[in-house]
Formats: C-alpha cells, sequence, structure tokens
C-alpha cells in the first residue's frame, strides 16, 4: 500500500489519484444537491405542520433498508449505464438522514417561541424562516453532515456502473488481486471521508448566529430530553 500510494504515475494523468478525487466529490456534490432539494422542503413542511409524520416516518425506514448497490444495478437495467443510475441510487442514500434532520430541527424548536411569534402576527411563512429554522439549523446541518459522510463513503459503488471515482481503486484492486491498490484507495476514501466531515463540523458549529449564541439559554434535561425525543422520532428510532 505504501509502495502504491507513494508511486508519482499514480498521482498524475486522467486516471490519477487527484482526478478520481474530484470525480467522487463531483458525485457527491451531485447526489446532495437533488437529495437536498427534495428532502429540506419536505421536512420543513412536515416539520411546521406536522402534517404526514407517519408516512415520512416509514418511508425513511423503507429508504434506509434498500441495499444502494442492488440499486445501481436495477437503475442501470431500467435505464442506461452512465452517472444518473448510480446518482439516483445514492439519492435514496441520502434522502433520509437529511429529510431526518431537517424534520427534527423544526420539531424540537421550543413551542413558546413560536406561539410568541404567531401572537405578535407573523405568518406562517415568517414564523417558519425567522424563528424556526434559525433555532433548528444546527440539527438541520447535522442532517445534512450525516447525508454527505454516508454519501462520501458510499459513492464507489459509482464503479461498478461506470469506471469513475475512487471506487475504481477498489474494483482493480479486487479484480486483479492487488492488495497495495485496494488498501490504499480504501484509505484515501477514509481520509477524504474525515476531511470532508470535519469540514462540516465546523461549519455545524458556527451555524447559530452570535445573537441566538449570546441569549440561548442552557439546555436543561428536559428540554434536551425533548430534543432526543424529536430526532429519535424523526429516524424512526429510539432515544
Amino acid at each position: 500500500m505504501g509502495e502504491w500510494l507513494s508511486d508519482p504515475v499514480n498521482w498524475s494523468g486522467s486516471r490519477g489519484i487527484p482526478m478520481r478525487v474530484l470525480e467522487h466529490l463531483g458525485y457527491v456534490g451531485l447526489t446532495m444537491l437533488i437529495a437536498c432539494a427534495i428532502a429540506i422542503p419536505l421536512g420543513l413542511f412536515v416539520g411546521h405542520t406536522g402534517r404526514g409524520r407517519v408516512l415520512i416516518v416509514s418511508g425513511i425506514g423503507i429508504l434506509r433498508a434498500l441495499p444502494t448497490l442492488g440499486m445501481v444495478f436495477l437503475f442501470a437495467l431500467l435505464f442506461y449505464r452512465g452517472v444518473l443510475p448510480s446518482v439516483w441510487a445514492l439519492v435514496l442514500l441520502a434522502v433520509p438522514p437529511v429529510l431526518s434532520g431537517v424534520y427534527a430541527g423544526i420539531s424540537s424548536v421550543n413551542r413558546t417561541v413560536v406561539d410568541a411569534a404567531r401572537s405578535m402576527g407573523l405568518t406562517e411563512w415568517q414564523i417558519l424562516f425567522r424563528v424556526e429554522v434559525p433555532n433548528g439549523l444546527q440539527v438541520m446541518i447535522g442532517g445534512v453532515r450525516a447525508g454527505i459522510l454516508q454519501v462520501v463513503a458510499t459513492a464507489t459503488v459509482v464503479a461498478y456502473a461506470k469506471a469513475d471515482g475512487l471506487g475504481v481503486f477498489l474494483v482493480e484492486g479486487t479484480q486483479i488481486n492487488d492488495n497495495g491498490r485496494l488498501f490504499g484507495g480504501a484509505v484515501i476514501i477514509a481520509v477524504l471521508a474525515i476531511a470532508v466531515d470535519g469540514l462540516m463540523a465546523l461549519i455545524q458549529k458556527f451555524a447559530i448566529s452570535p445573537g441566538l449564541r449570546a441569549t440561548q439559554p442552557p439546555a436543561g434535561p428536559l428540554k434536551e430530553s425533548g430534543r432526543q425525543e424529536a430526532v429519535a422520532s424523526a429516524q424512526g428510532g429510539t432515544t
């Protein structure tokens, strides 16, 4: 593995590690763009209105149970080989954590604050985007963070349908019995996942505005318990 990682040939050209990393991040970015476009509006609606909660929780459980690699081959058979079958399979993987995070973030906002905003004459749109979203933003970003981490680690399946991304090193290493290439590719994927997760952790940390950080009281046992219940209910589990 050390020899393969230190070989200059593997760090240059269209089949080199830097190009594969860019391809991998491209798939992750496209997947998350589609997943967020689907999950965020739906999570905001369910979290704000409470309608469709049971249906959404059930749907999240079903999507979590789908095998990503199997969906790649299914989409490839139904449509065509290329980028989209793999991307749509990854979208099915990314939607549940993003949807759970958005729904849990909106649901965890103190209802007293929401009622106070409503009594002041704010419209439902104003309550959603000026009260609920700012207060639940950290939890919402946590859902996006979880989705990105899962997609970065799982986007290797793209290589089975189209020879792109970091998954190529895993596929080639398995096919030609090259353990150096196989383990080297796995290490690169792990390092990339850690780096992306660290970046999202920083974004999540500073997501709350200074005003909210200064005035937000520390979470007591009751408030923290309610927040955990909201997160668990969105994920279909228990605290």
